[in-house]
Order: structure tokens, then C-alpha cells, then sequence
């Protein structure tokens, strides 16, 4: 059985999750793309429910979008973050202003 991680972003744009893949012999990387912490939420707990061992979050998901994540599939799945308290894509914003 292949190894399933996924990397998840946050952009205000996307209006439903989308998803894309990179396979390798005994890998699969999932990059999934929400618009909102509640879409991350829900697009999180799919991906637990798909079997993914591990999370991680883009440095647009500031510490509150973090913990609400995590808290979703608590217990089941690790979730990591890349930190940018003060995003470069975000004009030195953090997502949590952006999108909770």
C-alpha cells in the first residue's frame, strides 16, 4: 500500500476544494487548496478518512487556522505547518486575519 501525505493551502479564491497528486512508486502526495478554515476543516477530515498519515499546512494558515485543523481530525492524523505569522503573499498578513 502507498503512503498517503497530503500539503494544504489557503487562498480566499478557491470556492471549493481542489486537488492535485504526485505518484511515486510507494508514495502519493496530495496538495489539496481551500478557501477558508471551515473548508479546511472539512477537506481535513476527508483526507482522514481517505487514509492519509500526515498533514501539512501552508504558512497561510496562521496559529488559530492551525489549531482548527488540527482539532478536526484530532487523534487521527498528525497536522504540521509551515509558519508565516507574516505572510509575503498576504502583504505581511496572517490567514488568521484573512480567513476564519
Amino acid at each position: 500500500m502507498k503512503r498517503k501525505v497530503a500539503f494544504m493551502f489557503v487562498n480566499g479564491t478557491v470556492k471549493e476544494p481542489v486537488r492535485t497528486s504526485v505518484e511515486t512508486e510507494n508514495s502519493i502526495m496530495v496538495m489539496a487548496g481551500v478557501g477558508n478554515y471551515e473548508m479546511a476543516c472539512e477537506e481535513a477530515i476527508r483526507l482522514a478518512d481517505e487514509g492519509f498519515i500526515l498533514i501539512e499546512l501552508c504558512g497561510g494558515f496562521g496559529t488559530i487556522g492551525h489549531a482548527r485543523v488540527a482539532e478536526a481530525v484530532y487523534g487521527r492524523v498528525p497536522v504540521g505547518v509551515v509558519r508565516f505569522d507574516n505572510h509575503p503573499g498576504y502583504d505581511g498578513d496572517t490567514g488568521d486575519n484573512r480567513f476564519r
